[in-house]
C-alpha cells in the first residue's frame, strides 16, 4: 500500500481538526487521525506524518484515504466492517452437517476433517470448530450387539447381580480360558539389569509350542486361580474344575460364571457336576424340573453333595445367548 492522494484541507475541515486534536476528552485514535490529515495537508512525506502521528506508514495512507472519502466526519466513525473474518453462514454449516452425516464420497470409511474442508471449501480449523461444537466425532464409532434372546433381560439380571451384589457364605467366580498362548523362549540367556546398563535379550528366539491358560476370578477380593495346560478341551476343564473346588473351603457355595463355549457344556462336564440334577429358578426358588422337560443353557446345574459330605456346591450360570 501507498500513497494514492493528495490531502487538500478546506478551513473549515481545517477548524474542526484543529479542535480535535485540542480536545482533551476526545479518544486518542480520532486526534491521531486529525493530526494524520492536518500533517498531510502541510505536505509532509508520509514517513515524517507518521512519526509525528505515532502511526505506522500505512495508518497513514489508509486515513489519508478516508478522508479523501467522507472528509472529516469519516474520521471520526469505524468502518461498517467489524473487525476479523465473518462467521460462517448457517447454510454452510448445515450443509457440512448434512455431508457428515451422509455416507462419505468414494471408498473412503468415513469423513476426515481435510476432505471436509475442501469439499465445502473452508479451512480445516472451522470444520473442525463446526463438528466440536455439534458434537461430532466421524473417525468414532460404538459397537453393539442387540440380543435375539427372549430371556436376555433375566439373565443380565442373574449375571450383573452376582456381580454387583454377590450372596453371602458363597464364592462368585468369573471362569475362562484363554487359548493359543505362545510359549517363547530366548536362544540366548541375556544380561541382568544393572546401574548405567539396561538389561539385554536376543533379537530372536525358539518356540515351545503353546499352552491354554484356565483362570477363576474372585469378584469379591479379587484372587485368580490359574492353571496352564497343553490343550483345552473337557478334560482340562474338569482338571481345573477339580482345581478350584480343593482351593475354595468346604461347604461354599460357589457361583461359576462361565460362558456358552462348547467344552463347558459338554456331556462329561455336566456329568462331572455330579449325578445331575437340572435345577431351574423359579421366583427366586430352585425347583426340581419335572421328567420330560428340556432346559435351555440359560438354566443352572447344581453338584448337589451326599448327606454328611461337606464338599462344596456348584452353581454354573450359562452366557448370554445372542
Amino acid at each position: 500500500m501507498a500513497q494514492t492522494v493528495s490531502v487538500i484541507v478546506s478551513a473549515e475541515d481545517r477548524a474542526r481538526l484543529a479542535a480535535i486534536v485540542a480536545d482533551r476528552s476526545r479518544r486518542l485514535k480520532h486526534v491521531q487521525r486529525a493530526r494524520i490529515v492536518l500533517h498531510s495537508a502541510d505536505r509532509l512525506p508520509a514517513l515524517e506524518v507518521a512519526r509525528r502521528a505515532e502511526v505506522s506508514r500505512p495508518a497513514v495512507w489508509r486515513w489519508q484515504s478516508h478522508y479523501a472519502e467522507g472528509g472529516v466526519d469519516r474520521l471520526l466513525r469505524e468502518g461498517s466492517r467489524k473487525p476479523g473474518k465473518p462467521p460462517t453462514p448457517a447454510a454452510v454449516v448445515a450443509k457440512v452437517l448434512a455431508l457428515t452425516c451422509a455416507e462419505p464420497p468414494g471408498e473412503t470409511t468415513h469423513w476426515t476433517g481435510r476432505a471436509m474442508a475442501k469439499a465445502v471449501d473452508l479451512s480445516l480449523s472451522t470444520v473442525q470448530r463446526i463438528w466440536e461444537q455439534h458434537k461430532l466425532q466421524p473417525h468414532r464409532w460404538r459397537t453393539f450387539k442387540r440380543s435375539n434372546d427372549p430371556a436376555f433381560a433375566e439373565k443380565v439380571e442373574d449375571i450383573v447381580g452376582l456381580y454387583m451384589h454377590p450372596p453371602a457364605h458363597a464364592v462368585v467366580l468369573s471362569i475362562d480360558e484363554k487359548s493359543q498362548i505362545q510359549a517363547l523362549d530366548r536362544t540366548q540367556p541375556g544380561l541382568p539389569l544393572k546401574p548405567g546398563k539396561c538389561g539385554t535379550m536376543t533379537h530372536d528366539y525358539k518356540r515351545h509350542g503353546t499352552t491354554t491358560l484356565f483362570a477363576a476370578f474372585n469378584v469379591l477380593d479379587g484372587v485368580v486361580l490359574g492353571r496352564c495346560m497343553q490343550k483345552h478341551t473337557h478334560r482340562e476343564f474338569i482338571r481345573f474344575l477339580n482345581a478350584v473346588e480343593r482351593a475354595v473351603p468346604a461347604g461354599k457355595l460357589i457361583h461359576a460364571i462361565v460362558d456358552n463355549y462348547a467344552t463347558h457344556k459338554h456331556p462329561k462336564v455336566c456329568k462331572w457336576l455330579d449325578r445331575l440334577f437340572w435345577l431351574r429358578r423359579d421366583h427366586g426358588r430352585f425347583l426340581l424340573p419335572r421328567p420330560g422337560i428340556q432346559y435351555e443353557p440359560r438354566d443352572f446345574a447344581c453338584r448337589i453333595p451326599d448327606e454328611g459330605d461337606p464338599g462344596v456346591i456348584f452353581v454354573v450360570y450359562g452366557e448370554f445367548v445372542a
